[in-house]
């Protein structure tokens, strides 16, 4: 991909401020909401059944997070995920431990009914919710992204864009893939770091509909990038999270296009 293309999107990106409307799990919502807010967006956590299909109509981008999944949030859940897509709002599917229990899958392919314009996973979360059988341990991976590609692929029958997250990102669009190299193993230390990225990306595609799969890689790699810049500086988890919004916060788009590792395949 062009490092003009990711600038381009991290330019939009910067410029809308877009609301991003995120009904995520209680572990996630502050960190979601810092890392949104030091990255210059808007964040909203809006769960309840009476007023999340209503408040999407605000929203640049809605993010769909099953971590602390309950029957009440379910039905939020879909009543705003079909508001958004017959709205033409793009929301983004994060399917957090898919694989650990028969009412996550089957919450899953209610919610892949919608159609989520953007899937976003680590390995056995995708291989989980495409029925390939994985081998993950609640949140945590116990696959590699080699072994998802093909479930990602699968997976695009639903959304437009599919991404598995890992050592190396691996993101799809059906016709066209590639690798995103960016990020450090700090930052798998600290709880929620995974979550946000959903939302940053749920903020990307917001301000870049006509783009999407830009938008997602533009995103991993700015937030691989402030993953890097924090890693130099911290001394442990704590002063990582600190570091890291910092370096969201400082990131222009120049910085992340020229430094962006991104590998096509076909």
């Amino acid at each position: 991909m062009q490092p003009q293309l990711i600038h381009s999107c991290f330019t939009s990106f910067r410029n809308t401020v877009p609301l991003v409307h995120n009904i995520t799990n209680f572990v996630a919502m502050n960190t979601a909401a810092n890392v949104l807010l030091a990255a210059g967006c808007s964040p909203a956590m809006v769960h309840a059944f009476d007023e999340a299909p209503e408040f999407v109509h605000l929203a640049n981008a809605l993010t769909i997070n099953i971590g602390t999944l309950s029957p009440e949030w379910l039905a939020s859940m879909l009543a705003t995920v079909k508001v958004a897509h017959e709205s033409n709002i793009p929301w983004v599917l994060d399917p957090v431990a898919v694989g650990a229990t028969t009412y996550r899958r089957q919450s899953c392919e209610q919610l892949l009914a919608f159609k989520p314009d953007i899937i976003r996973g680590n390995a056995s979360e995708i291989l989980a919710l495409a029925g390939m059988g994985s081998q993950s341990k609640g949140p945590d991976s116990g696959d590699t992204v080699e072994a998802a590609k093909i479930a990602a692929e699968h997976l695009t029958q639903f959304a437009k864009v599919v991404i598995v997250t890992g050592e190396i990102d691996w993101v799809t669009d059906g016709l066209q893939q590639w690798a995103i190299q960016h990020g450090a193993p700090m930052m798998t230390n600290v709880t929620a770091i995974g979550c946000a990225l959903t939302a940053l990306i749920g903020a990307f595609a917001g301000a870049n509909r006509d783009h999407l799969a830009a938008a997602a890689i533009s995103a991993l790699c700015y937030y691989g990038q402030a993953g890097e810049i924090a890693d130099t500086n911290a001394k442990g988890p704590g002063s990582f999270y600190v570091e890291f919004l910092d370096a969201l916060y400082i990131l222009d788009a120049k910085t992340v296009s020229k430094n962006a590792r991104v590998t096509e395949h076909k």
